[in-house]
C-alpha cells in the first residue's frame, strides 16, 4: 500500500477548506498551481505512482525503445525480443548517463549508453562493459538494467516507478465494464495533436472534469451534448469520471453531429447515445465515444508549463477503409480544446495573481470536487491513493 510520508507545501487550512463537504468546500490553495516546490512535491509523491506513459501500440517492433520522463521519474520503455514491453530506469548502471535523451527514440537489438558504450539486452541485462572484462571479479549480473512496473491495460501502458503504489488491479478497480466494450487496444491511433499549454496540469484536470463552462465557451459542443446532461459515476479505485448525452438525431460528437466512421462493434444503448469521459488519474484522459476513442496524455512540465497530446483511435477496419477522413472527430475536439486552452491558460494567469483566492464550487462542478479532494488528500497524506472520496 502506497503510502505519502511527507505533507505537500500548501496551507494546512486551505486543504482543510478543498476537503469539506461538497457544497462548502474551496479549490485547491492557490500554492497548487503556482509554486515550483509543489510541482517538485507532486513529481515525487503523484507522478511517482502508476501514471500512463503513452500507447503500446508507439512500441510495436521489437527493439523499439522510447524515454519518457526525467528525474526521479525518467524511464526507458523497451519492446523485448519476447513481444513484451518493459519499462527501466533510464539511467546507466556505470556512472548513470541516460541512456536516452527524454522524449526520443531508437530502434536496436541492444541498449547502449552514449557515455562509455555499456550495451545491454533488451530484457535489461548487462551485455558489454567495455574494458572491465580485464577484472576477475567483475560480475555482469550485478549491473541489469532497474527494471520498473509496467502493466499495458487495454492498449495503454502504465508505470509505478517508485514500486510502492497499490495494485494495478485496485488503481483500476471499477473500470473493466466501464471501458472493456469499447475494446481500445483494438482500435488504431490515426491523429495526433500535440499542445503545449501555460498552465497547471491540474487545471486542465478540472476542466476536463466539468460542463459548467460549456454554455460559456462550447457553442459547437452545447449543440449536439447539452451541457446538463448526464452524470458522473462513483469507482473503486483511482480513477473518476462521468458521462454526458447525445442529442437526437446526432451519432458521434463532431460539428455536424454526423458520423464519417462506424459505430463501435457490441455497445449498449446507452453507449450509442452518450460519451463517457474519464480521469486517468493523474495524467490520462479518455474520452469514449460511440465511433472512436480520444485521449489527452499530459505530461506536466512546470508549475505554469503541460505538454499534452491528444490522439485519436478508431477500429482499424474503419481506418483502413480507403479515403476515410477521421477530420470530423479530429477537428471537432481540436476547436474544442483550443476552447478549453485559452481559458485554462487565462486560469493560470489569474491564479499568478497574490490576490487570488480558491473559490468555491457550484452544483454542476461535483466532478471537480472528485478531483479535487483526490488532490488535496494526497497532498495531506491521509489517503491511500486507490481511495476515492466519498
Amino acid at each position: 500500500m502506497f503510502k505519502q510520508h511527507v505533507p505537500a507545501p500548501v496551507p494546512a487550512d486551505g486543504l482543510a477548506a478543498a476537503l469539506a463537504p461538497f457544497g462548502r468546500s474551496r479549490m485547491l490553495p492557490r500554492e497548487a498551481y503556482v509554486d515550483q516546490a509543489v510541482f517538485d512535491w507532486e513529481q515525487r509523491n503523484i507522478f511517482s505512482g502508476w501514471t500512463c506513459v503513452g500507447h503500446a501500440g508507439d512500441l510495436a517492433a521489437v527493439g523499439a525503445q522510447r524515454a519518457t520522463g526525467s528525474g526521479p521519474n525518467g524511464m526507458l520503455l523497451v519492446r523485448g525480443e519476447d513481444g513484451t514491453v518493459r519499462a527501466f530506469a533510464n539511467t546507466c548502471k556505470h556512472r548513470g548517463h541516460e541512456l536516452l535523451a527524454c522524449n526520443t527514440t531508437a530502434r536496436g537489438r541492444t541498449i547502449v549508453c552514449p557515455y562509455h558504450a555499456w550495451s545491454y539486452k533488451l530484457d535489461g541485462t548487462l551485455r558489454n562493459a567495455p574494458g572491465f572484462g580485464e577484472f576477475e571479479n567483475f560480475d555482469a549480473g550485478e549491473f541489469g538494467l532497474t527494471e520498473l512496473r509496467l502493466v499495458n491495460w487495454h492498449g495503454w501502458l502504465f508505470v509505478d516507478p517508485s514500486g510502492e503504489d497499490v495494485e494495478f488491479s485496485s488503481h483500476v478497480a471499477g473500470l473493466e465494464e466501464i471501458v472493456g466494450p469499447y475494446r481500445p487496444e483494438d482500435l488504431t491511433i490515426v491523429a495526433r495533436h500535440s499542445y503545449e499549454l501555460a498552465t497547471n496540469w491540474k487545471v486542465i484536470a478540472e476542466n476536463y472534469q466539468e460542463c459548467y463552462h460549456c454554455a460559456s465557451i462550447h457553442p459547437e459542443l452545447s449543440r449536439i451534448s447539452p451541457p446538463t446532461s448526464g452524470e458522473n459515476i462513483d469507482l473503486e479505485g483511482s480513477w473518476m469520471g462521468g458521462w454526458m448525452s447525445i442529442v437526437d438525431g446526432a451519432e458521434t460528437m463532431s460539428l455536424s453531429g454526423k458520423s464519417d466512421g462506424v459505430a463501435i462493434a457490441g455497445l449498449s444503448e446507452h453507449e450509442l447515445r452518450s460519451v463517457m469521459y474519464l480521469v486517468g488519474y493523474p495524467n490520462l484522459l479518455v474520452s469514449l465515444h460511440p465511433d472512436y476513442v480520444m485521449t489527452h496524455l499530459m505530461t506536466p512540465l512546470a508549475a505554469d508549463r503541460t505538454h499534452v497530446e491528444c490522439a485519436w483511435a478508431f477500429p482499424k477496419d474503419v481506418a483502413a477503409t480507403p479515403g476515410f477522413d477521421p477530420s470530423y472527430a479530429v477537428d471537432f475536439w481540436d476547436l474544442t480544446n483550443r476552447q478549453d486552452w485559452t481559458a485554462c491558460e487565462s486560469v493560470q494567469r489569474g491564479l499568478s495573481s497574490p490576490h487570488a483566492r480558491p473559490g468555491p464550487l457550484a452544483p454542476d462542478e461535483d466532478g471537480v470536487y472528485q478531483f479535487v479532494t483526490r488532490v488535496a488528500k494526497a497532498y495531506a497524506g491521509s489517503a491511500d491513493r486507490a481511495q476515492a472520496p466519498r
